[in-house]
């Protein structure tokens, strides 16, 4: 990918709209045979109620600020690619259980409060390298994500089909509304981490440390209530947001309100979209539709960007330079992280616009076995996250969140971790439709070494 940065974009909003974006270069974009049914399927989205609301959104705001302050962390993860087949009760509880898992970990570790953000209720869309996908004789269009058409090898499934818009809306609106009501029910109260147990983690060889944190946790909440004779809030309640990257436009376009009593537009699909690698050019349409919104806005940032093209982006997104606004999601691969990162680091610091830098030591370390199958080292990943925080520390800066793609199911998709799965092992649970993802002890190792990591500094 080349650096563009050949447009810098205007600083006032009265030349934003909902729609400017299509003004502009859109890539990874689906070719939909007919435009008048696209038409009507955005028009359709337009008028269903929002799935987030604009306070939710601000209040994320204020925590990504804090964040930036070096007072909170971030915790992102989820599934590479959400299945509308998948939006089934179970599933989403066991996301969240291991979500919760890890954020305890890291509470206990860090000794500040963690920002649970979930890739859920709108990653239904992936960017994809290449426009074709060829198995023998036959050459289809690629996957891209089920808002877009069908993972099965037919000219019908592959076929872009707009009501999958209207399918993908529901399901995400179903999702994060069983997310709130278990959320007000009790189930991430830090009173009662039993409700995440996930049955097959008895098994964990991390499972004993687990339980040491839990029980710590669940002691001192229980001095510092007898002492003060009320409970904890925020360890009854932990709230839950959602992220998504925000790569099919149309459908980002449709649930894009102006909020009159607040005086901004808000992208009310999700809480905090984010700007994939693929989608980053200055001049594209990506860029121009995350400008406008009053959203929180992610963009992960590789070893292709140099510091002009990175700087560009920042004075993109983040023209006043507002705490809460901007999250850098770097994602530079185990063997450049080290001569990469630090450039970027002192690129940002020179435009004095506040970011919160979070990694995602998952994209940058794909890689293929020798029998054709995608996966990720778990070393590689280690590497890579140990380096990040050793170079932010050494650059005075802080790296304040992590971007995981991982499922609360016990998957073999990724090799590595406390049991040494290997290559032979990824047959047995190999479930994903497009990238591996950590299972659930995975997340919950990688968690506990960041954990250890701070405790060592």
């Amino acid at each position: 990918m080349n650096q563009r940065a050949s447009i810098k974009q205007p600083d006032d909003a009265s030349t934003w709209s909902p729609t400017s974006w299509q003004s502009r270069p859109a890539a990874q974009q689906a070719v939909y045979r007919d435009p008048a049914a696209l038409a009507r399927a955005v028009e359709a989205l337009g008028r269903l109620p929002p799935i987030v609301v604009s306070w939710e959104i601000e209040a994320l705001r204020r925590q990504i600020a804090d964040a930036q302050r070096g007072e909170r962390f971030l915790l992102q993860g989820g599934d590479c690619a959400e299945s509308l087949a998948d939006c089934e009760s179970g599933q989403i509880a066991r996301k969240l259980k291991i979500l919760l898992q890890m954020s305890l970990v890291l509470l206990h570790g860090l000794k500040k409060p963690v920002i649970r953000v979930g890739r859920f209720a709108g990653q239904y869309a992936k960017p994809r390298t290449t426009e074709n996908e060829t198995r023998g004789e036959v050459t289809l269009p690629v996957y891209r994500g089920d808002l877009v058409n069908r993972p099965g090898f037919t000219a019908e499934d592959r076929e872009p089909d707009p009501e999958l818009l209207l399918r993908a809306y529901e399901r995400a609106a179903l999702t994060l509304n069983f997310v709130r009501a278990l959320i007000d029910g009790g189930f991430a109260d830090l009173h009662h981490p039993e409700y995440w147990d996930l049955d097959f983690m008895h098994h964990s060889p991390s499972r004993d440390q687990y339980r040491q944190i839990v029980n710590s946790i669940s002691d001192s909440l229980d001095f510092f209530e007898a002492i003060s004779g009320s409970r904890v809030h925020e360890a009854s309640r932990a709230p839950f947001y959602a992220s998504h990257e925000a790569l099919h436009l149309h459908y980002e376009q449709a649930q894009t309100r102006y909020i009159e009593r607040k005086g901004y537009w808000y992208n009310l699909s999700t809480h905090l979209p984010w700007i994939g690698l693929r989608t980053a050019d200055l001049d594209g349409a990506h860029v121009e539709y995350c400008r406008g919104i009053r959203n929180p806005v992610g963009v992960k940032v590789g070893p292709s960007m140099d510091a002009a093209w990175v700087q560009g982006l920042c004075r993109a997104l983040n023209p006043q330079a507002e705490y809460g606004r901007l999250v850098l999601i770097h994602r530079m691969g185990a063997a450049n992280v080290d001569s990469k990162l630090l450039p970027l680091i002192e690129a940002v610091r020179a435009t004095e616009i506040p970011v919160l830098w979070v990694c995602d030591p998952m994209h940058g370390n794909t890689e293929t076995t020798s029998s054709g199958v995608k996966t990720r080292r778990f070393d590689n990943i280690v590497a890579e996250l140990e380096s990040s925080v050793r170079i932010h520390r050494e650059a005075g800066s802080y790296l304040g969140g992590v971007h995981f793609e991982l499922t609360g199911e016990d998957v073999t998709e990724c090799t590595g971790g406390a049991r040494g799965l290997a290559d032979g092992d990824l047959a047995r649970a190999y479930r994903t439709t497009v990238d591996p993802r950590l299972n659930c002890e995975q997340a919950l190792e990688l968690a506990m070494r960041i954990a250890a990591n701070a405790r060592s500094v």
